[in-house]
């Protein structure tokens, strides 16, 4: 009668309640442990702060403060002089109180700086390290698996042994 065995090997991570369930441990050594590494990006904002101007706001203009004080300038003139003085004075009163009014009702917009704070969105990325690519031989096989840490030279295996019978 011959029998047959087979092997289910699994290498242990150490950690407790993940390792499987074996008939006896054993080592082997390893012949290459590379480390994966994940890409992870990273959105974050770039901030600064910037002087600007304040553009005057057009506004429609008012001619009710010009109307208003050329009227009241040459009401004024008219008062003072006589003959073609006081018509003359009417009229430079009038044209005074034009200017006065239309600056009252329309005043100056001073172009004022101020502070803006401007902000971008930049993507950045790094590299975290998510495990390790290991190779060990085992019974002369070489075997590929993952690993959450680096196992060093050699790693701890658990072995199952599955009979089968002929």
């Amino acid at each position: 009668m011959h029998k047959l065995f087979t092997f289910a090997i699994a290498a242990t991570t150490g950690l407790t309640g993940l390792a499987t369930a074996a008939d006896f441990t054993d080592t082997a050594p390893v012949i290459s442990s590379t480390p994966i590494y994940r890409q992870i990006s990273e959105p974050r904002q770039d901030c600064w702060t910037e002087t600007v101007s304040s553009a005057p706001v057009s506004q429609e203009k008012s001619y009710g403060g010009a109307v208003i004080g050329g009227l009241a300038g040459a009401l004024l003139g008219s008062q003072v002089g006589q003959g073609n003085g006081r018509t003359a004075a009417a009229a430079v009163g009038a044209a005074t109180g034009a200017l006065v009014g239309d600056r009252m009702g329309n005043p100056a917009q001073a172009d004022v700086p101020r502070q803006v704070q401007r902000c971008r969105e930049i993507e950045t990325s790094r590299q975290e390290l998510s495990g390790y690519n290991v190779v060990y031989r085992f019974h002369g096989r070489d075997i590929t698996t993952t690993l959450p840490y680096d196992p060093g030279s050699h790693v701890r295996l658990g072995v199952n042994v599955l009979g089968a019978g002929s």
